[in-house]
């Protein structure tokens, strides 16, 4: 990679005022707010989804399918930005997904409304990278804790108020008004940007794009995908297809493997992920995801097959789950300068969330409401102990030439986590023929006795599989080598300072 002054560089570009500098970052963080709101707002609505729509065995898809998109662009948009400037690469990816967000609300059909979720995610994918990239253009390091509240605030309210709206928009109004809201979001985040992100310094990097890895991860992720949700379903387990699917997801993942090991600038550096810290980090916070945001997508559900709540009221229910996973971050984010062992902070987190999530699948149809709320609130916030420690350990352990891409693949690999636990699970409900009931159980408010028992049995299994994730992620994490943060030392703790 090489590095050229552009016409834009910081010579030529009049110093930014405050008031531009608080312009950009209320800009940039609304269009976060866009990708963070569509991860939580769409859950409570997927039943009223399957019930108009029809075919509720591919309901998984509809929150997978962004997540797919997004894990494969997101490595790619820092490099796009770096090459063609952060104002068109912004713009181009908030277009996409206002446009995707016009495909899903009008959205005929199921099939459709997938596809205009992987377009969603397409756009989504960049938000977010390019959000906190433009925050450091603008910011220097010394006011950067003050910004990285605000990115906290920003993820807080999408988790709290995400679930809230969109069960709310489901049942009282529409389910198409979870993606309207988008437009005027997007053009007030334009609005914002458009004149003041010209001002931006800007240095020309040369990057070469992995499209080919790209399309790799996508590729056996959608054949993974496919596998389990048609296995067991339209397709026997044990039939040419299913088999020929899983096979098919093996071969294009090796070849993706092998790929990063002769990739000019690959998706995943098997340099980084060979670190002894980032690697363990890394892995364990697939597993993580994988268990949280399966759990975020399909408990909503649980409470409207067997609690006979309606759309509004499992919003509001699930904000325990996230307002728990925002709390024990917060959590996790203070404990963590003030022991040596911060790594024992996510362990110990990892434990409590497996264990409370253990005592759902045994007593899931048996325990009173208030006690499935309070246990999945103490998952939600052990579950968010995992997240800042293992951000901090995968940055604090980055030479400083790899903090960016080392930063990214953890990004990367956690998205998949999310892809591949909301499909696992997806499977387990459609496997055991709950799915089915989700439509039904959206148009009555009154519990059906005999879809209620059904939808226990099927849960107790996604309860277990998620608490297993729970306690892989665990055991994985418990295998990081121990590196003291830098700035710190062991007998005097203190806040950590992260390498610049």
């Amino acid at each position: 990679m090489t590095e050229t002054a552009a016409p834009g560089s910081r010579a030529n570009v009049p110093a930014i005022s405050e008031i531009d500098k608080r312009n950009i970052v209320v800009g940039a963080l609304i269009s976060m707010l866009l990708a963070a709101l569509d991860q939580t707002i769409v859950a409570p609505a997927l039943p009223t989804i399957g019930a108009t729509l029809g075919d509720p065995e591919w309901l998984s898809w509809v929150i997978s399918a962004y997540f797919l998109t997004a894990t494969a662009v997101t490595p790619l948009y820092g490099k796009l930005a770096d090459i063609r400037g952060r104002r068109p690469v912004l713009f181009a990816a908030v277009g996409i997904f206002l446009a995707a967000s016009v495909v899903c609300a009008l959205a005929p059909n199921m099939g459709v409304l997938i596809a205009g979720r992987a377009l969603q995610g397409l756009g989504g994918g960049g938000l977010i990278a390019l959000a906190q990239t433009i925050i450091g253009d603008v910011v220097p390091p010394r006011e950067r804790p003050r910004y990285v509240t605000y990115i906290t605030g920003v993820w807080a309210t999408a988790s709290l108020a995400g679930p809230v709206v969109g069960g709310l928009f489901a049942q009282h109004i529409h389910w198409s008004l979870i993606f309207w809201i988008n437009l005027p979001l997007g053009a007030v985040a334009l609005f914002l940007s458009e004149r003041t992100l010209r001002k931006l310094p800007r240095v020309q990097r040369n990057h070469q794009l992995d499209w080919p890895g790209s399309l790799m991860v996508v590729g056996a992720t959608v054949m993974l995908m496919l596998a389990l949700t048609l296995g067991g379903h339209r397709l026997a387990w044990l039939s040419a297809g299913t088999v020929g699917l899983l096979l098919g997801a093996a071969a294009l993942a090796g070849l993706f493997l092998w790929h990063q090991t002769r990739a000019a600038e690959p998706l995943i550096p098997p340099r980084v992920m060979r670190n002894p810290v980032i690697a363990p980090m890394t892995l364990g916070l697939f597993f993580a995801m994988a268990s949280s945001i399966g759990l975020s997508v399909y408990f909503p559900v649980y409470l409207e097959l067997v609690e006979g709540m309606g759309p509004a009221n499992a919003g509001f229910a699930l904000v325990v789950y996230l307002g728990g996973t925002v709390a024990g971050a917060n959590l996790s984010g203070r404990v963590i300068a003030r022991v040596e062992r911060y790594e024992w902070v996510a362990i110990v987190g990892g434990l409590v969330a497996a264990a409370a999530l253990f005592g759902l699948a045994a007593g899931a149809g048996l325990l009173p409401f208030w006690a499935v709320e309070l246990a999945v609130g103490i998952a939600g916030m052990g579950t968010g102990t995992l997240f800042p420690v293992g951000t901090i350990s995968v940055q604090n352990a980055a030479e400083p030439r790899d903090l960016g891409v080392a930063t990214a693949s953890m990004s990367f690999l956690r998205t998949l986590g999310s892809v591949v636990g909301v499909t696992v699970l997806g499977a387990i409900l459609t496997g055991t023929g709950v799915v089915a009931e989700i439509g039904e159980g959206a148009r009555h408010a009154a519990v059906d006795p005999a879809v209620a028992a059904r939808a226990v049995d099927s849960f107790r299994w996604v309860f277990l599989v998620a608490a297993i994730a729970q306690t892989i992620a665990v055991a994985i994490l418990s295998r990081a080598e121990h590196r003291p943060l830098r700035g710190n030392t062991a007998s005097t703790p203190g806040p950590a300072a992260g390498p610049e």
